[in-house]
């Protein structure tokens, strides 16, 4: 895998159900390296820390091999790398075979794999079509937010090298699936509360499912 493009965003500002909010969802390629801290990327934008950034979603990676899908389906808008709002665009980045735990370096960091990406809102307001949200959980790709074990320095053309694999076998595609099915497998639900890299509240919140 590599890194094709650094993202960062300012805050924007838009109307939703008649009042004024504002996102950082609006990220754009940076020629200047990324510092990822331990609790998010210095210089990014974040609005809502109550569901971005923080120890379990420091920084948020997506594959470029999505895009060409995603740009059938919206050809008129005006493209560009940063698209979902994330921060590292990756060439290369398979939510089938990636795992929840996994530990990768990118640049001079140390980061594990922690979570995939559940949409809100907001992702709807960057596509200028609410729709896009149930498109996003269909396709079932989602990129990842990953914790930063050690800090450093990420820029465009980083090669990101898995160091070690996550022993419990739950991918990022099955944990956004068992996280948003209604119709939980028991064997992958099982995986998930197992996994101590998912976040524990997630856990807690997928154990009522047994």
């Amino acid at each position: 895998m590599k890194v094709i493009s650094t993202n960062i965003g300012k805050a924007t500002t838009f109307l939703w159900n008649g009042r004024e909010e504002q996102t950082g969802i609006f990220k754009y390629p940076t020629d200047e390296p990324l510092f990822l801290s331990k609790i998010d990327v210095l210089k990014d934008t974040v609005i809502d820390r109550v569901h971005h950034a923080g120890f379990n979603k420091a920084c948020y990676l997506f594959a470029s091999g999505h895009y060409p899908y995603w740009k059938g389906l919206y050809p008129d808008l005006e493209w560009d790398w940063g698209m979902f709002g994330e921060n590292l665009t990756v060439e290369g980045l398979d939510e089938s075979q990636m795992r929840i735990g996994d530990i990768y370096s990118i640049g001079s960091a140390l980061v594990q794999v922690s979570q995939p990406r559940e949409p809100c809102y907001k992702l709807g307001v960057r596509f200028g079509n609410a729709k896009i949200l149930k498109e996003f959980i269909d396709y079932g790709y989602s990129g990842t937010y990953v914790r930063i074990l050690e800090e450093g320095q990420v820029k465009t053309g980083d090669k990101i090298i898995l160091l070690k694999k996550s022993e419990n076998t739950l991918t990022v595609k099955e944990c956004f699936q068992i996280i948003l099915a209604k119709e939980k497998d028991p064997i992958i639900l099982q995986k998930a509360i197992n996994n101590p890299s998912l976040p524990e509240y997630k856990r807690d919140r997928l154990k009522k499912y047994v």
